[in-house]
């Protein structure tokens, strides 16, 4: 599966209020929500594909080539 499926498969299984919250800073743009990744990554922006990456590094969303631990 595609990351950004894994996304939008863990966006879409998050409880409503969880997508108020801040995921991640990024310094040229504030805070982002899940609202706001959701979006941009939907849009296929330049700031959705870095913010794609960041959620993976973070371990919010497994890459395919990760294996559970």
């Amino acid at each position: 599966m595609e990351r950004k499926d894994l996304f939008f498969k863990t966006y879409a299984n998050l409880p409503i209020n969880a997508r108020q919250e801040i995921i991640l800073t990024i310094p040229a743009h504030g805070p982002i929500t899940w609202e706001v990744a959701y979006r941009e990554i939907k849009g296929d922006t330049e700031l959705g594909a870095d913010i794609l990456r960041k959620v993976v590094e973070l371990g919010f969303i497994k890459s395919d080539h990760e294996q559970p631990a």
